[in-house]
């Protein structure tokens, strides 16, 4: 008896034109440049993918890969001298390179969740100047893979997420920048903000802060501008309604209080004690270090991935910690925590102030010029 052949899975075309995007507009490579390829628990059709779209720019590609569990395993047992050593290292391979694409596969979002909070303060105090270098120097760009464990946070089935990945991924990004820009220089005009919804009443100011808007060129999806509050100036109170997992924690509808910039109070229902915890990290984690408004129309609802959450159609996120020295507002620390809250009418609804002008009503820019963002 003759065992039949098992067939050859189709390759899939819509592969091959992510990593034509990554590498030619993302990254905008160019002939003799080195691009670190930093793979974590991903197919290899991806990293094949991009290792021959990146020679075909006539770049060079160095490959880095990672296993979930074994990153885990380091974690649990850091030392201070072993990640001193380990990010000096990994500092100066970033030192060699003109940019750098991250591809994040995972089958447990919460693989890190029993790292004791000690040994993850001191892995990331270590390599933080890793990312800040790669940030401040490099071309980069990072991206989530799709998995099973994604579409069963999304409530979607596996093949349903897997289209919908591709279909936010490969978004013509291009297409949106006239309303990003307007967008942009509407921020660097406006002093005050103020934000309004259920359990939300905050107001802060945004004066002589950069904004800058994000297409598709250093996360993937996108759909994004962002700036930061003057760091003194939040006042109020704010309740994200997305869920969120940070330090391999779920967190849900947390609560945060503001007086002059800080947050005085925070609450997370049963994760309470962890959430003051990780704002206890530095004093910078008490202040805020970005404020942004998300419109991918192609993502509408939270999944627990911030990459994917922070671009929420009619969404804006506050976010605690590190501020971009790009829109810099001078804050500084090892956290940058994006929680984001909702505004669409499904969600409850709410509005976004510029200098006393309505500028969004329930999730929906209302200026002319804005029109695009709206999906």
């Amino acid at each position: 008896m003759t065992t039949p052949a098992i067939p050859t899975p189709m390759h899939d075309t819509r592969i091959d034109a992510l990593a034509r995007q990554l590498v030619r507009y993302s990254t905008s490579l160019k002939k003799g440049e080195k691009v670190l390829i930093d793979l974590h628990d991903v197919p290899d059709s991806i990293g094949l993918a991009l290792i021959r779209e990146v020679r075909a720019k006539g770049a060079f590609p160095f490959l880095r890969l990672h296993q979930a569990r074994l990153t885990r395993e380091l974690l649990r047992g850091a030392q201070d001298s072993q990640y001193a050593a380990v990010a000096k290292h990994l500092l100066a391979e970033m030192k060699e390179m003109d940019a750098y694409i991250a591809i994040r596969g995972g089958h447990n979002i919460a693989e890190t969740s029993d790292v004791p909070a000690q040994q993850m303060k001191l892995a990331m105090q270590h390599l933080r100047p890793v990312l800040d270098y790669r940030v401040k120097h490099t071309k980069w760009c990072v991206l989530r893979w799709p998995s099973a464990s994604m579409a069963q946070q999304a409530g979607m089935s596996t093949q349903a997420f897997e289209d919908f990945y591709f279909r936010v991924c490969l978004l013509d990004y291009k297409a949106l920048i006239p309303a990003m820009s307007a967008l942009k220089q509407l921020m660097q005009q406006t002093d005050q903000v103020e934000i309004t919804g259920p359990g939300t009443q905050l107001r802060f100011s945004i004066k002589n802060i950069p904004a800058l808007f994000s297409g598709g060129t250093h996360n993937v999806p996108d759909g994004e501008v962002f700036t930061s509050p003057v760091r003194n100036s939040a006042e109020g109170f704010i309740t994200y309604n997305a869920p969120t997992i940070y330090q391999g924690i779920p967190f849900d509808a947390i609560r945060l209080e503001f007086s002059k910039g800080k947050i005085i109070k925070a609450d997370a229902g049963s994760k309470t004690r962890q959430i003051n915890k990780i704002l206890d990290s530095d004093p910078g984690a008490r202040y805020i270090g970005e404020f942004a408004l998300g419109f991918n129309p192609e993502i509408r609802e939270p999944m627990r991935d911030i990459l994917f959450d922070e671009k929420i159609a009619g969404s804006f996120h506050f976010t605690p910690g590190q501020a971009y020295e790009d829109a810099d507002n001078g804050n500084r620390s090892q956290i940058h925590w994006d929680m984001v809250s909702i505004q669409r009418k499904d969600y409850g609804g709410g509005s976004i102030h510029f200098d006393g002008k309505l500028i969004r009503k329930d999730g929906v820019f209302l200026p002319k010029a804005l029109a695009k963002l709206n999906g």
